[in-house]
């Protein structure tokens, strides 16, 4: 009918949209405790780093052509999106690995070292089904709390149920407010490790048939 709001659709985006990606993420992630963390204390340099790190997330994906998802505004721009990996190994091109090293010459080694810490706590999250890994998923704020997060979610559920080598999705969150909005998807946590005064992170998995 004339005048009715028109159901958010979920869109599966492509490399040239890997910028609105970023721009979402950035707005999203902003004060996030990982990103803080992990860029530090930079001062006026905060939102360049910010924006040089969430870039290469994103890039690692496009490189090794896994899934990009996104919601756009009235106006055609993203209002929401997520990255993901599917089950199975993907070679990574060696433009990848020249990204990574350029953008660590940049947040420093200290920013590095505190990355790697993380990753190697995210690895305690593991599990052994092979599952689609849902990396990062963000709503711009001026977008927050219209259901955008829910219709993404659902989406990528339903990307894992299609998926024959997939039993399941999982991903990790650093916000305890995230941690029953996750359990009423059907996630069950499969860790949480507290890795200082002002980061703890919960991994968690869901399985496909629930």
């Amino acid at each position: 009918m004339s005048g009715e709001e028109k159901a958010p659709v979920v869109e599966r985006l492509s490399a040239t949209d890997a910028p609105a990606i970023v721009s979402v993420f950035c707005d999203a992630f902003h004060d996030y405790s990982v990103m803080r963390h992990v860029v530090g204390d930079m001062g006026d340099s905060y939102d360049t780093l910010l924006e040089a790190l969430i870039g290469f997330f994103v890039s690692a994906r496009v490189f090794r052509n896994e899934p990009l998802i996104g919601i756009r505004d009235g106006s055609g721009g993203l209002s929401a999106a997520a990255i993901l990996t599917p089950p199975g190994d993907r070679e990574a091109p060696s433009e990848l690995f020249e990204l990574r090293e350029r953008v660590w010459e940049e947040l420093g080694t200290d920013a590095r070292s505190r990355y790697e810490n993380l990753g190697s706590v995210w690895q305690n999250f593991s599990v052994e089904e092979p599952d689609l890994h849902l990396n990062m998923i963000g709503v711009r704020g001026e977008f927050a709390g219209t259901g955008l997060g829910k219709t993404l979610m659902d989406f990528v559920h339903s990307m894992s149920v299609e998926d024959p080598e997939s039993t399941g999705v999982t991903l990790t969150t650093e916000t305890p407010g995230n941690v029953p909005f996750y359990q009423k998807f059907g996630y069950e946590i499969v860790g949480h490790i507290v890795v200082n005064d002002e980061v703890e992170t919960w991994g968690f998995f869901r399985p496909d048939r629930i």
